[in-house]
């Protein structure tokens, strides 16, 4: 999902919901998906649709797993808008398969954090597929916050902490990758991730086509901390979908606070944020 950070609101809790104000027409109405299954059609669906697109030696026991995910999704989506896909093809395709495509390109550091998961994209495809690798879920709208609770209960997934708040240079949770599903320019998250990122980490942008000039303007902010390790251009398997995939290295690491201060921030982060 889309790292959504543009007004850092709240530096250590998630965003709470706030009413809006009236709009004309229907924006603000949920939309609701086009189809319902039981747990067997789903996921014999998703199956064909793996199958068909280059998934179909995905576990059996991983793709059940995936196919709750999905009708959890599915449910929620009737309560609250989490996705503007709404039919399970688009689903597996468009969120289940495009974040596993990068297991397919690259080898992940861990911990990793999933920065702006949204309702959990990439890191609850990564984290099932990868049961014993540690993945962080951060997220600063409190309504996902809560959705992504409710998923890792539900499908007992373990080693997935989920921090309630948006990333920013102020968040100094320490971990070896960083992976996002990025509308947000490049030179704005690796600003951001600065500094929870260790020394030789890496930073995974999961992004469209056309993500060039944002190469050049991320490296010219932020050359001396970060190198562009790889650029990698991919399309879904039998889709017109074309995707890039940025990693960044992590150089050196970044001037810190006035320790006192970072006291402070990392009493709160611990003490509040992680769940």
């Amino acid at each position: 999902m889309a790292h959504k950070n543009e007004s850092n609101w709240s530096p250590y809790k998630a965003q709470t919901n706030k009413p809006h104000k009236a709009t004309s027409g229907h924006s603000h109405r949920h939309r609701k998906p086009v189809e319902t299954y039981d747990f067997h059609e789903a996921d014999d669906r998703i199956y064909d649709v793996f199958r068909n697109h280059g998934f179909g030696d995905f576990t059996h026991e991983k793709r059940h797993t995936l196919t709750r995910f999905c009708q959890l999704l599915m449910a929620s989506q009737h309560e609250q808008n989490l996705t503007r896909l709404l039919s399970l093809r688009d689903v597996t395709i468009k969120h289940f398969i495009d974040s596993l495509m990068v297991l397919r390109l690259t080898k992940l550091s861990f911990p990793l954090i999933d920065v702006g998961t949204g309702p959990g994209f990439p890191g609850i495809p990564l984290k099932i597929a990868l049961p014993n690798e540690t993945i962080i879920l951060a997220e600063g709208v409190q309504r996902r916050v809560e959705f992504l609770k409710r998923v890792r209960t539900d499908l007992d997934l373990h080693k997935l902490p989920i921090i309630g708040r948006n990333v920013n240079s102020e968040f100094f949770y320490p971990v070896n990758g960083v992976i996002t599903r990025a509308v947000e320019d490049a030179r704005n998250t690796l600003g951001n991730v600065v500094n929870c990122l260790q020394t030789g980490g890496r930073v995974y942008l999961m992004k469209g086509p056309n993500c060039t000039p944002e190469i050049s303007m991320a490296l010219d902010k932020w050359g001396e901390y970060f190198a562009l390790d790889k650029d990698i251009s991919y399309e879904l398997p039998n889709t017109p979908h074309e995707r890039r995939l940025l990693i960044f290295r992590k150089l050196k690491s970044h001037p810190l606070p006035d320790f006192a201060e970072l006291d402070l921030v990392w009493e709160r982060q611990l003490g509040r944020d992680v769940e």
